[in-house]
Order: C-alpha cells, then structure tokens, then sequence
C-alpha cells in the first residue's frame, strides 16, 4: 500500500525533463531514491530488456575518491543501468556498423547532497546525417524516454 501511495504521489508530479548539455537528457523527481532506482530496474525489465550491468558509481566514487585525495562528496546515490535492445541496436548497426559504440544503453538514477531531488538522465544519441541511423536514434531515445516515464 504505501509503494501504491508513493507510484501515485509521483505520477501527479509534473514530467520534467531537460536537455543539460549536448550530451544528456535529464528528469527530476521527488521521492525515496531507493524506490525509485527500484521503478527505474523494473521499467527495463518491464521493456522485456535484460539488465547485464549495474554500475554503483556514488560508492565507486567515495572508494576512489580516498585513493587520489579526494574527498568531495558528489552523490549521495548514483546508479547505472547497463542495458541493450536487440531490435534498436541491430538496426543501429545495420545503419552504421560503427555506430556499436553507442552499446550499451543505460539510464542513471542519482541524488546530489543537500538536495532532496531525485534525478534521471541518459546519454542524448549523437546527430547524424545518415538518414536510417537517425531514425534508429529516435526509436533509441524512445526508448530511453519511456523506461525514465514509465519509472516516473
């Protein structure tokens, strides 16, 4: 009941997506970032995708961080998703064989300090004049799109 409660507190919030930078589209929402990374897991899963690597970057970071003097926190929580499609991905390449190093896919969920946002993002697909990759990018970022809603 109250992760029924807390999936209906966060569809009435406003969808707020942006693009930052040239390089990545980014969502805000509020609530638990546990239940959140949890609805980002099960939108791919619920995409029929496998996830074949989660990256814990928030822990890796505060690992690392002591090894090079570092001491800055800059997540609280930070996660990665590893992900692929094989329809959008073999199209992709067909378009373009080269275009493989735009696999995998991943959706990242994290929160910074002193910040009560929940925030989510991937990589924008790079613009192409190649007519076929391009539409393969948009069913891509289709894609992308609708995991982050769907968890949202």
């Amino acid at each position: 009941m109250k992760k029924l409660l807390a999936v209906c507190a966060m569809l009435c919030l406003p969808l707020a997506a942006q693009a930052t930078e040239s390089y990545s589209v980014l969502f805000k929402t509020q609530g638990a970032y546990q239940d959140v990374r949890d609805y980002v897991q099960m939108a791919i899963e619920g995409k029929g995708l496998k996830i074949t690597n989660t990256n814990k970057i928030a822990a890796m970071l505060e690992r690392t961080g002591k090894d090079i003097g570092e001491t800055r926190q800059v997540y609280e929580n930070a996660e990665q998703f590893e992900f692929c499609s094989a329809t959008i991905s073999r199209h992709m390449m067909e378009a373009d064989p080269h275009a493989i190093v735009m696999c995998p896919y991943s959706v990242v969920v994290y929160t910074v300090p002193n910040d009560k946002t929940v925030y989510l993002a991937y990589r924008k697909p790079a613009d192409t004049r190649n007519p076929a990759l391009k539409k393969t990018l948009v069913e891509l970022e289709t894609l992308l799109t609708d995991i982050i809603q769907d968890a949202m």
